[in-house]
């Protein structure tokens, strides 16, 4: 009798589990915001604002992420209509538990995909493989619907392409480490070491060093054969624009490196900027150093320099002037981000070390404690793949990936104190 009894009520806990997974409210999963394609440089061609499209490659898949805080059921459906071709089939996977799902245009689509038993809270991964077609195309898919008792508690995913968030939310989360500085200083030097562990220099990331009040200096990973030391000063003339800036508000270059470029740019504010081609190494510590100083007529001189352990010395990047201001140096700050968007399910990370600032009398102060934050994809809990802290005495940066263990923004961290300035003969600077 106790064992029908147990065998019922595992029957009827099971009925019930499948039950509330069937009723809980679904959500919409856009994949143009929430998906990435296995071959990352190519697939703006089968991702767009309306999800996975012009798919005919069998060797591409889709990958989409959502994170969930409530273990349970999630069931996965199709509730847009797909547009299909011919006859195939595609293969949905959770924790590599697969589920075959067949598409015929002379049949009606009823959405089923699946249902998966997820253990833990954390990022979910959905895989969608072609197994088979009989035309040229797979299904073109826009949206996935997520449900069940997984789905009850709060989720983490780009909802909407409002403020073109399935461009940012791809790109995934910036962080930033905003060192707590003495006040009253006349801070002229600004002086920072940065190491990219081997590994994490992945395409698009930029590790930007020197993040000051107008301006950012750092290190990007451009392509497989290019990569940038940039350094930017923003016009006081506030646009995206940089042909819309009055001449009096231009910021002009008054010296440039040897292979440096320089020039304007644009859409995220906009002003004057400058970069060296160098293929920095992954492993490698580099060293900046940002000079500004207030001159005349409301006037402001940045110069910034780059050392590398590779030749062993200092070399210029470019000096600029900055009209309508009058300012030591003053905010300072590192970020690291991820400029593209093919690649924000990678993740990268930094190290940053030794940071001091020298005021105008020539005296060195280190820059030992840093608060940490993210951006506005972090705050609105679309992405929550970020970290920051101290890792072997070094501040790190991390983002991209979907890693589950994020660090709560506002946190403020402490290195060990290094106690040893920068040996930085300022005269015989290039």
């Amino acid at each position: 009798m106790k064992s029908f009894k147990l065998v019922t009520l595992i029957v009827l806990g099971a009925i019930g589990l499948k039950s509330q997974a069937q009723h809980a409210a679904a959500i919409s999963l856009p994949l143009a915001g929430n998906a990435y394609s296995s071959l990352h440089q190519d697939s703006e061609k089968t991702l767009s604002s309306n999800g996975i499209v012009n798919w005919t490659n069998p060797k591409e898949y889709f990958t989409a992420y959502l994170r969930v805080s409530k273990p349970g059921v999630l069931v996965v459906s199709i509730s847009d209509k797909p547009v299909i071709e011919g006859q195939s089939t595609l293969e949905f996977s959770i924790n590599n538990q697969p589920k075959k799902v067949v598409f015929d245009e002379k049949k009606n689509f009823d959405g089923k995909i699946g249902e998966w038993i997820i253990n833990d809270t954390g990022y979910v991964s959905i895989t969608i493989k072609g197994i088979s077609k009989s035309a040229g195309r797979f299904p073109s898919i826009k949206t996935l619907s997520i449900s069940g008792t997984a789905a009850e508690a709060k989720m983490a995913y780009v909802q909407n392409n409002e403020g073109n968030f399935f461009h940012w939310g791809r790109r995934g989360p910036s962080v930033h480490l905003n060192y707590q500085q003495p006040e009253n200083v006349n801070a002229e030097w600004y002086y920072n070491e940065v190491t990219v562990p081997k590994g994490q220099d992945i395409l698009g990331s930029y590790f930007m060093a020197c993040g000051f009040g107008e301006g950012y200096f750092g290190m990007q990973a451009n392509s497989p054969t290019e990569r940038h030391i940039l350094f930017s000063v923003w016009s006081p003339f506030n646009t995206d624009d940089p042909k819309s800036i009055p001449v009096s508000h231009k910021i002009k270059m008054l010296k440039k490196g040897d292979g440096v470029h320089t020039g304007e740019f644009g859409n995220e504010g906009a002003g004057g900027q400058s970069y060296l081609n160098y293929m920095w190494k992954a492993g490698n510590t580099y060293k900046f150093l940002l000079h500004g100083v207030p001159g005349k007529d409301s006037l402001t001189t940045y110069t910034a320099y780059f050392f590398t352990p590779e030749t062993d010395k200092w070399q210029l990047i470019a000096s600029f002037t900055r009209p309508q201001t009058k300012t030591y140096l003053k905010r300072f700050h590192s970020f690291l981000e991820n400029f593209s968007p093919v690649h924000g399910d990678l993740s990268r990370k930094v190290l940053f070390d030794n940071q001091w600032i020298c005021d105008d009398k020539g005296t060195w102060t280190e820059l030992k404690s840093a608060r940490f934050t993210t951006d506005n994809t972090g705050a609105k809990s679309y992405r929550m793949d970020y970290q920051g802290g101290v890792d072997n005495g070094a501040f790190y940066l991390k983002n991209g990936g979907f890693f589950n263990d994020y660090t709560t923004a506002g946190k403020i961290f402490n290195r060990t104190s290094k106690g040893k300035k920068p040996e930085i003969d300022f005269s015989k600077l290039p």
